[in-house]
C-alpha cells in the first residue's frame, strides 16, 4: 500500500512539473525568461515558507551557510537557469526528454564524489542513455540545434543539485532546502533580466500562465516529497519517467510538437538506462543485505 501511495505521488508531481514547464514556456512569448524566474523564486519562496512556519522550523538555518548547501544552491542555479532557456527557445519535448537523463548523471556522481560502488552494467546503461542524449541533440547533423545544449546545461545542474542535497546537513528539512532552492532565482532571475533587456507588465493571460508555473510546481515539489518519504525509492523512483510522457502530450496539444522519430528513440533509450539502472541497483542494495543477514 505504502509503494502503490508512493507511486501515485510521484506521477502526480510529473504530471504537475509537466503543465509547470508548459505554463512557463507559454508565458515565455511575452515575458523575459528573467522576469519569469523573478516571479517564480517570489512565489516559490512565499509557500515553501509558510510550509516551513507551520513546521515550527527556522526559515533562515545556520547550515544554509555549509558547504553542501552552498553547491546546491550554485546547482538549483545552473540547473534552472539552462532548462528555462531551454524551455524557451526549444520544444518542451526535447528538453524534458534530455532532463530524463538525470538519475544517471546522479548515479554517475554517487560513484565518482560518495563512492558508491558501480558496477559495469549500470556503467553501461548510463553510457547508452548519453547515447540517447546525443541523438536527440544530434551534434554536427543537420538537425542540430545549438539551444538543445542549454537544456544539457539544466540536467547538469539539476544532477548537481539532487548530489548537494544527499550531501546537505540532515538538520534541514525539504521544506527549508525548497526555501532556499526558490530564494536564489531571485537574484538569477534579474541577472537575466539585466543582461538580456527590461522588464514588461505582464497582461492577464501572461500573470495567469506566470500563477499556474508556481501553484503546479510548489504542488509537484511537494509531491515529489511525499512521494520519496511514502515508498521504497528503488520502486517510486522509476515513475519519474513519466514526466516525459506528460511533456510529450502537452507539447502535442498545446504547442503542436510533433517529435521526429530521432527524438522518440532518443528518449526511449534514456528512459530504459535510466529504469534498468534503478532497477540494476535494487538488484544491488538486496544482495547486500542478503549478504549481511
Amino acid at each position: 500500500m505504502e509503494n502503490s501511495r508512493g507511486s501515485a505521488y510521484m506521477i502526480l508531481a510529473m504530471a504537475f512539473f509537466a503543465l509547470e514547464d508548459m505554463f512557463i514556456k507559454a508565458a515565455s512569448s511575452s515575458v523575459p525568461a528573467g522576469e519569469i524566474l523573478i516571479f517564480f523564486g517570489i512565489g516559490g519562496s512565499i509557500a515553501f515558507m509558510l510550509m516551513t512556519l507551520k513546521r515550527g522550523e527556522a526559515i533562515l538555518h545556520p547550515a544554509i551557510l555549509t558547504r553542501a548547501v552552498l553547491i546546491r544552491a550554485l546547482s538549483e542555479i545552473i540547473g534552472r537557469l539552462g532548462f528555462t532557456l531551454a524551455l524557451v527557445l526549444t520544444p518542451l519535448s526535447s528538453t524534458s526528454a534530455i532532463l530524463q537523463a538525470t538519475p544517471l548523471v546522479v548515479v554517475m556522481g554517487a560513484a565518482i564524489f560518495f563512492g558508491e560502488k558501480v558496477g559495469w552494467r549500470r556503467w553501461s546503461a548510463i553510457l547508452i542513455g548519453f547515447i540517447g542524449v546525443l541523438m536527440i541533440i544530434r551534434p554536427g547533423l543537420e538537425g542540430f540545434q545549438a539551444n538543445s545544449l542549454l537544456a544539457v546545461v539544466g540536467m547538469l545542474g539539476f544532477a548537481g543539485r539532487d548530489l548537494a542535497t544527499r550531501a546537505a546537513p540532515k538538520v534541514l528539512s525539504n521544506v527549508q532546502l525548497g526555501v532556499y532552492g526558490f530564494l536564489v532565482l531571485i537574484p538569477t532571475g534579474i541577472g537575466l533580466l539585466l543582461y538580456s533587456g527590461g522588464a514588461v507588465i505582464p497582461d492577464l493571460l501572461a500573470s495567469g500562465q506566470i500563477l499556474g508555473a508556481i501553484v503546479f510546481g510548489v504542488i509537484a515539489y511537494y509531491a515529489l516529497t511525499l512521494a520519496m518519504r511514502t515508498g521504497e525509492i528503488s520502486v517510486v523512483t522509476p515513475f519519474r519517467y513519466t514526466r516525459l510522457v506528460f511533456a510529450l502530450l502537452l507539447g502535442f496539444l498545446v504547442f503542436g510538437e510533433r517529435p521526429d522519430a530521432m527524438t522518440l528513440l532518443g528518449s526511449a533509450i534514456i528512459v530504459a538506462g535510466g529504469i534498468y539502472t534503478l532497477l540494476r541497483n535494487r538488484q544491488v542494495r538486496q544482495a547486500t543485505l542478503n549478504a549481511n543477514t
